[in-house]
């Protein structure tokens, strides 16, 4: 719980509503959050936004070190960057 407020408390007034959404919906799944990764399609879904829009608040969340990411293109998955 500390953890997950200071992670919060790092990024205040850094994210946009959508970043916002789907890191709380993140920190609600557990320490792992999704299994295998968020995707920009899972971003998508959860925001409904579009495709540009997701690869632009994805990148801006790796760039802020909220977000780790792994793998390439298609295949690029999203992980918390709690630590």
């Amino acid at each position: 719980m500390i953890e997950k407020t200071r992670f919060l408390d790092r990024l205040r007034d850094k994210l946009n509503t959508r970043q916002e959404k789907v890191l709380l919906r993140m920190l609600a799944e557990g320490p792992d959050g999704f299994q295998g990764g968020l995707s920009a399609q899972n971003y998508r879904s959860i925001t409904g936004t579009t495709s540009a829009t997701a690869t632009r608040d994805l990148a801006d969340l790796v760039f802020l070190g909220a977000l780790n990411r792994t793998g390439e293109n298609r295949y690029a998955r999203y992980s918390l960057c709690l630590g």
